[in-house]
């Protein structure tokens, strides 16, 4: 029963989440945002660890990631030169923020006041699965981008997944 155990919580600690869904929630004065049972259910695997909230990279967004993920692209980072420049500013400015953050005991997430700043998100927001990671979008923000890239995503599309389909892992 223990060697059991043990493989069973290898198997959950080296899961990949693939999440899935857009949900529309209200934040509370104080940050506090209910996570939708749907999702909480999906990130069931990664409640235990938590999570780290920190600010998007390419959107003015910030994302969710659970601490496996986290951990796995504070890895790559760290094997960054830092005696490097511009690794060091990399590194700097992508973990500006970062804060771990865990679900209370009514299913909650507290997002800190400076990060719900930074990505101008009010009291209406999105949660929306991003493969692995949760985007927490200001809703009027959040539709925006999705118009705002409507035009442009037959191209991306394309550009992105289309350009080959020799290898069996790709997708056609």
């Amino acid at each position: 029963m223990v060697k059991f155990t043990l493989y069973l919580n290898k198997i959950i600690k080296n899961q990949v989440l693939n999440l899935i869904g857009t949900y529309h929630c209200k934040a509370d004065n104080k940050g506090r945002v209910m996570v939708p049972a749907d999702l909480k259910k999906q990130l069931a695997p990664a409640l235990a660890q938590g999570f780290v909230v920190k600010r998007a990279v390419f959107q003015p967004c910030l994302e969710l990631y659970p601490m496996d993920q986290w951990n796995a692209l504070m890895e790559k980072v760290g094997r960054l030169n830092q005696f490097n420049r511009k690794n060091n500013d990399f590194t700097r400015r992508f973990t500006a923020g970062v804060r771990r953050i865990e679900l209370d005991a009514t299913g909650r997430i507290n997002i800190p006041a400076d990060l719900m700043t930074v990505a101008h998100i009010k009291h209406d927001l999105v949660l929306t699965a991003s493969v692995c990671i949760v985007e927490i979008w200001d809703a009027a923000k959040y539709e925006q981008a999705i118009s705002d890239a409507a035009q442009d995503f037959a191209d991306l599309a394309e550009e992105v997944m289309g350009t080959s389909n020799n290898a069996a892992d790709e997708l056609s």
